[in-house]
């Protein structure tokens, strides 16, 4: 990682889906410790832009660096967390079990403690993580995914449509 490397780096970036360019030499650079977002009509390319980032969909031309490093390496991927717009945990787990399992991804250490802090920042009634998720409102999924988000502790979020489902006090 280089140190003076921007968090996100996307360069010239085009992606295609059966024809003509659906974005096309999109160029944003993100430093570390900033946020941002991007905003659009629906169907401008914000998704398609994150998928690229993400290695989820394939560009047809320009340069992806999360750190520094090409953003399909290893080393890049293992600094960035993920929250999609349509965030869907799975169903049979409580939303603990999801924590648990998510922080394991990560290898961030799991403290039922710090959760139920963390879990009150976001609004999120601590109690219903003992709870199967698919007892969840879709606000309750979502507080839970910024939640697992949040807590991988990865240098780069990059959270779709984060505040979807949440109520005014969560958002």
């Amino acid at each position: 990682m280089a140190k003076s490397a921007p968090a996100l780096n996307v360069e010239n970036i085009s992606v295609a889906y059966d024809g003509p360019d659906v974005i096309r030499d999109i160029n944003i650079s993100v430093k570390s410790g900033e946020v941002f977002g991007l905003m659009g009509l629906n169907g401008a390319g914000k998704t398609t832009l994150i998928k690229a980032i993400l290695g989820l969909r394939t560009q047809s031309a320009g340069s992806i660096e999360i750190f520094g490093d090409h953003a399909l390496k290893k080393a890049a991927k293992e600094q960035l967390a993920y929250l999609p717009e349509r965030f869907e945990p799975p169903w049979f787990l409580t939303g603990m079990e999801f924590l648990k399992f998510s922080l394991d991804l990560y290898r961030q250490p799991f403290d039922k403690e710090f959760i139920i802090e963390r879990a009150r920042s976001v609004a999120l009634d601590p109690d219903v993580l003992n709870k199967r998720v698919q007892t969840y409102s879709k606000g309750m999924r979502q507080k839970l995914g910024l939640l697992g988000t949040a807590l991988t502790n990865c240098s780069l979020l990059i959270l779709d449509e984060p505040m979807s489902g949440l109520d005014p006090l969560a958002r």
